[in-house]
């Protein structure tokens, strides 16, 4: 789960590393007060799970509390990145000498954590990294170990940080162990004209696996801003993410669902249309289950067609294609968009014979990946004209 900026503030004053909250609004005309509560000059910075907010013009100073006002009334309901700003965050203008970068991540690749920190803060890592790769510093940690006082010592020599950033380091540290991230980063972690450090942004990516450990964490989630087909996929225990597109697609397996994005986008570049979500349903492929992920994607006003591609091993074919034939009759007048059946591996001739007896008239089975993508992509076209 990531977490918004004043979300991630708030963790960092729970485990003492130095910020300032300041105030979240959801109505312009609760800026004022919130400005002059704050000291009258204030940053007006949109909540939203994205980076460029600034590129975007979704971070703005304000110098009195009326133009905090209008400032709001300006970035609330702003479309960035396909994310809508329902909140602002209002925290004091800094007095600002320099600005670093830093972060903690998991570092899967080497099964290992990665610290990764530059002098020169303040703006995308990514840019940093193309422009002036030797400023970022990448110190490995090991995780039996972790960060004590000299591994602390070694990120700030390495980064080039003042000795005093050896306590925020320890204390972001504990963060991330403690709340068990995945990722923690300050964009800007920011040495103040009285030489005290601050983190003045932040950004936290929870891990969802250790959900059981956090009860805290469920008042994070942001209801108000999910994508309802989304939110109710969860609620099914659907693995499901929205896309832009037209084609919607269920698959058994993350790897299989990956690889049926790729081939209905290479297939639908000729008839302009894309992939409308990933769903991966898992290795059951009940009716209950596949009644939950139709009404899902054809819920969807964006999709055309459905392409199910699913692969028999634990769950055979005969089973998928019951579940199909099962599901279409559970969702009944719901079930209005063509379908586009590929089946393959275990019992694959018994559920083919299944569907055909079936001869639902929204099903054509295809028995290839790259036939069946084709012709997904061809009825979404068909769809849209």
């Amino acid at each position: 789960m990531d977490l918004m900026e004043y979300q991630a503030k708030e963790l960092f004053a729970r485990h003492g590393v130095p910020v300032t909250l300041g105030r979240v609004i959801e109505d312009p005309a609760d800026a004022a007060d919130a400005a002059a509560e704050l000291g009258g000059r204030v940053v007006v910075k949109a909540q939203v799970k994205t980076g460029g907010r600034g590129k975007a013009g979704g971070v703005k100073l304000a110098a009195t509390p009326d133009e905090a006002v209008a400032k709001a009334g300006e970035i609330l309901g702003m479309d960035i990145k396909g994310h809508t700003v329902h909140r602002v965050l209002l925290a004091p203008a800094a007095d600002i000498a320099d600005e670093y970068y830093f972060s903690f991540l998991v570092d899967r690749a080497n099964r290992e954590y990665l610290c990764i920190a530059s002098t020169e803060g303040g703006v995308e890592i990514e840019e940093v990294a193309h422009t002036n790769p030797d400023a970022i510093a990448k110190v490995s940690i090991d995780p039996a170990t972790g960060v004590d006082d000299a591994k602390a010592a070694e990120i700030v020599a390495a980064a080039g940080f003042p000795v005093g950033a050896q306590d925020v380091v320890r204390k972001l540290w504990d963060l991330f162990v403690a709340e068990d991230a995945s990722l923690v980063e300050v964009n800007p972690l920011v040495k103040l004209g009285d030489g005290s450090l601050e983190a003045l942004d932040g950004k936290v990516t929870l891990d969802d696996n250790a959900a059981y450990r956090h009860a805290d964490h469920a008042g994070f989630e942001d209801h108000a801003s999910a994508d309802p087909l989304e939110a109710a996929a969860l609620e099914k225990g659907l693995n499901y993410v929205k896309l832009d597109g037209s084609v919607g697609i269920i698959g058994n397996g993350a790897g299989l669902v990956m690889s049926t994005l790729d081939v209905v986008a290479y297939a639908g570049e000729q008839y302009g249309v894309k992939p409308a979500n990933f769903l991966d349903i898992g290795g059951g492929a009940s009716a209950e289950v596949m009644a939950n992920g139709l009404g899902i994607i054809l819920s969807d006003k964006q999709v055309r067609s459905v392409f199910v591609n699913v692969f028999g091993g634990i769950t055979a074919c005969d089973a998928v294609s019951n579940g199909i034939v099962q599901a279409l009759e559970l969702l009944g007048d719901q079930a209005d968009k063509p379908l586009v059946v590929r089946l393959d591996g275990n019992n694959v001739d018994q559920g083919r014979k299944i569907l055909a007896k079936a001869n639902h008239p929204l099903v054509t089975v295809v028995d290839t990946m790259d036939g069946a993508a084709a012709r997904a992509a061809e009825l979404a076209a068909e769809k849209g004209l």
